[in-house]
């Protein structure tokens, strides 16, 4: 008899023993996790070695990079050099999803479309392009060439991408963070390499070696791709490996979205309070992008706001990691899984356990759900209001119907509050808008071909 696989000092039947959700995940079944050690808001911040301090400090680098996005990106002229995605009600898409559940959604459905962002179209565009400034500024500010009362379009300078050609980027990506960081890197003037795995559409690899990038691909997943990422930057004082598992810098970037969303809310008449809470759902992969996005809006709205990340059955790395409490100590792989989903951004065997760890006060829970699902959306929201975006995007179209129908989740609700109160449902589309049109076609019919159970 062959002997268990042993993960993080114990046998796979033995964490089954410990933790059952494992037993649960095994079989593919869509699980909602509600999370027991969330804290409230001010205990949990009270030791979290990152503050709201250190959001201001991010945001306030984006502004001053406003006037470089006027001089070199025209899309962002709208919006006068300030990087943001459009905050929309989707009124005929929450009728679709209460008919075809046969249930009532309690409160307004909105769209956070981060799949609209400029330049590079997806929730990446947040931190992978932050951390790109933060590392160009640092270089500028150590060789004398600026200071923090410059104005910013000086980085547009042949004198500046001279600077940066000394200095290389690397990245590992299952495609959008690559774009991101690609498109933004090489706009600066950087050496830039994109390490993706098989998983990573072509049309993304084939955008990035457009625009000068050098992309390897590998056979092997995400987490191969990081580690090669690493492998080349080690031992080279001019290359920056940008390290979306572990990264501080690249999750502040994510965090300021909730700034942002704190006045689009405001400006739509929308109430976050405690009698008004907002829920947000957050397709999640290794979890910088949505740990950043979730992080921030717990210190922007404290108790008033409850997060859920949303993941394919196949690649719930995170619920795993947090479930259990081993974070990056297990991956899915070490359940049988395969990690093989439509949903690349989220094809990822093992969390970040920076984010795990860091998040485990804050985010109310995790929920999975299947390849099928998501597709489903993706044709039901093209069909209802007109909008596309890639099946990763809508992992979290289905939570608030969990809200309805989901035990743990109605548990969650009522223990909230005892008097009636009016929620807002707010689905985090993380990408979509860059995706070719044959593509685009492609995901869609395969929604419209889908015959889902309920």
């Amino acid at each position: 008899m062959l002997s268990e696989k042993i993960i993080n000092g114990k046998s796979l039947s033995q964490l089954e023993a410990e933790y059952p959700i494992i037993a649960v995940l095994r079989t593919l079944k869509e699980t909602t996790w509600i999370n027991p050690g969330k804290r409230p808001f001010q205990e949990a911040a009270e030791t979290c070695p990152l503050t709201m301090t250190d959001i201001m400090d991010a945001s306030d680098r984006l502004d001053r990079f406003a006037d470089y996005f006027r001089a070199v990106f025209p899309e962002t002229a709208a919006t006068d050099g300030i990087i943001e995605s459009p905050l929309v009600p989707i009124p005929a898409m929450q009728k679709n999803l209460e008919e075809e559940y046969a249930c009532k959604i309690g409160g307004e459905l909105w769209l956070k479309q981060d799949s609209h962002l400029p330049i590079s179209g997806s929730i990446k565009a947040r931190g992978g392009i932050y951390e790109v400034l933060h590392t160009a500024e640092k270089i500028a500010l150590e060789h004398g060439l600026l200071t923090l009362d410059t104005p910013y379009r000086i980085f547009a300078s042949d004198e500046f991408r001279r600077l940066f050609s000394q200095y290389s980027i690397a990245v590992g990506s299952t495609g959008n963070l690559g774009l991101s960081i690609g498109i933004m890197s090489a706009k600066l003037g950087f050496n830039v390499t994109v390490h993706m795995s098989a998983d990573a559409r072509q049309w993304k690899k084939d955008m990035l070696r457009s625009k000068g990038v050098t992309v390897v691909e590998y056979e092997s997943d995400y987490s191969i791709a990081v580690a090669n990422g690493r492998k080349q930057a080690e031992g080279d004082p001019y290359c920056h490996f940008i390290d979306d598992e572990n990264s501080k810098t690249l999750f502040l970037g994510y965090s300021v979205a909730a700034l942002r969303l704190k006045k689009q809310l405001e400006t739509a008449h929308i109430t976050v309070d405690a009698q008004h809470p907002l829920f947000v759902y957050l397709p999640c992969g290794v979890g910088g992008g949505p740990g950043g996005v979730a992080f921030g809006l717990k210190m922007v709205f404290g108790d008033a706001v409850h997060c859920f990340f949303a993941e394919p059955t196949q690649s719930c790395c995170m619920m795993l990691g947090m479930a259990t409490g081993l974070n990056s100590g297990i991956s899915v792989q070490d359940l049988g899984l395969t990690n093989l989903t439509c949903a690349d951004g989220l094809a990822v065997g093992r969390a970040s356990g920076f984010v795990g760890a860091l998040m485990t006060p804050f985010i109310s829970g995790c929920y999975s759900l299947s390849d099928e699902r998501m597709y489903y959306m993706l044709a039901q929201l093209a069909d209802s209001e007109g909008i596309y975006l890639e099946p990763s995007a809508l992992a979290g179209m289905y939570g608030p119907i969990l809200t309805e129908r989901d035990p743990l989740f109605s548990q969650y609700i009522k223990q909230l509050s005892s008097s009636a109160f009016c929620v807002t449902h707010l689905v985090w589309a993380t990408g979509g808008s860059m995706v070719p049109k044959e593509d685009m076609d492609h995901y869609y019919q395969t929604g419209k071909n889908i015959c889902l159970p309920l």
